[in-house]
């Protein structure tokens, strides 16, 4: 695979927020220390992502001490979440799953309500080690993700993307391209690799922690989102239905499970192991 290397690391502590971009991260074995262990649901209980309100891409979440949370947003004043007591849990609909977690603060809630003009609460998953399963269709016994989509990481590789945007500029919305990686919100990108390289990988190392490849990644619609305007248009499912689409599934990047602990670095070496 020559020199591939990790290019960056991205952690979102509030699932659909804006993230932060480390340069180092703790690999722990239901995703990145501190990604998308926060959500916001709304009065059912369903999870709330940009799918249904993509001005979610303008809220910022940025990890605090203890893992807490700073939140800001165009026209409100930035708030402080602190990791909410464990005294008691409400159930979360995480499409379909039902997963255990634990309310904000009153002021947490209101704060979110108040940007999305939308009844919303924001809670917080207490311990990802017993809350949440992988999709047994493609989980080991025993491995949990956090409120991610469904998979620890997500890594992508900018070589694949280069290649997206080739195709992009050649069908009938290449005004919409070229398209940034922020658009896939992945949590690793992988520099230095053949275009669609991650397609043939079913293990992989980055520095020194190993990761199981369990399948690749079906987009939605949060890929049209911009996430500096929240404009949406074709791109990149349109490409994606004509060059990627597998079993109706649209691919783009691939859904990793950590085999061990450690920490992943900017820099760092990816090797395929399999």
């Amino acid at each position: 695979m020559g020199n591939a290397e990790v290019q960056s690391i991205h952690v979102h502590p509030v699932k659909a927020f804006r993230g932060a971009a480390p340069r180092e991260a703790v690999v722990e074995p239901w995703g990145l220390a501190g990604d998308r262990r926060w959500t916001l649901v709304d009065d059912g209980g369903k999870v709330v992502t940009q799918r249904e309100q993509p001005r979610l891409a303008l809220a910022a979440a940025e990890p605090g001490p203890g893992g807490g949370v700073r939140l800001s947003a165009p026209g409100r004043a930035p708030l402080t979440v602190p990791v909410p007591e464990p005294a008691g849990t409400v159930p979360v609909n995480v499409f379909g799953t039902k997963v255990e977690a634990v309310p904000a603060a009153d002021a947490a809630h209101a704060w979110c309500s108040a940007y999305l003009e939308a009844d919303v609460r924001l809670v917080h998953l207490d311990d990802p080690a017993i809350r949440r399963p992988v999709d047994p269709e493609y989980a080991l016994p025993g491995e949990t993700v956090s409120f991610a989509d469904g998979y620890p990481l997500l890594v992508t590789t900018t070589a694949s993307l280069d290649a997206l945007n080739s195709l992009i500029a050649e069908g009938p919305y290449a005004h919409e391209g070229p398209l940034p990686m922020n658009r896939f919100r992945p949590n690793v990108v992988v520099a230095g690799t053949e275009a669609w390289a991650e397609d043939h990988w079913s293990r992989i190392s980055v520095g020194e922690v190993l990761f199981r490849v369990a399948k690749p990644s079906g987009r939605c619609v949060v890929t049209t989102t911009d996430q500096d305007t929240t404009a949406r248009g074709r791109e990149p499912l349109r490409t994606l239905a004509r060059h990627r689409n597998v079993g109706s599934r649209l691919l783009f990047g691939q859904n990793l499970v950590p085999l061990s602990r450690g920490t992943i670095r900017i820099g760092d070496p990816v090797r395929v192991l399999g």
